[in-house]
């Protein structure tokens, strides 16, 4: 169901470069959460970084809400960027598996495989 790779890339060179990945894939980032940096300024001590980015295809969103106005508390897609004992990884929760746990409508699997595909090369770009 985890899609997770690891990158000789510092934290910050793989968020900038998994931003502009997702650009170049005509996705747009909806949000950004630092994790991290939240957890910090509430007085938390932790060590590692961790970037949450809310990406998004509106047609694809559109169709996925078409049939099952319900999957919006699916939407939108999210991939991490975070670090772990000195290692870098880029991961998400694969589309695929996470909607047909929700649904066994055709056209929602075969938007989920579209858009899967999508954030796979993503995240091989920015690794």
């Amino acid at each position: 169901m985890f899609h997770i790779v690891t990158t000789r890339k510092p934290f910050d060179q793989a968020s900038t470069d998994l931003q502009a990945a997702v650009q170049r894939h005509g996705f747009g980032v909806l949000h950004v959460h630092d994790l991290g940096a939240t957890l910090r300024s509430k007085g938390i001590d932790f060590a590692e970084e961790c970037k949450v980015f809310e990406v998004c295809q509106p047609a694809q969103a559109a169709k996925v809400m078409a049939v099952d106005m319900r999957l919006n508390m699916a939407l939108p897609c999210r991939i991490s960027v975070y670090t772990e004992k000195s290692s870098t990884s880029i991961g998400l929760i694969r589309p695929v598996p996470m909607l047909a746990a929700l649904s066994q409508d055709a056209t929602l699997l075969q938007v989920a495989e579209e858009v899967e595909k999508k954030l796979l090369e993503m995240v091989e770009e920015a690794k």
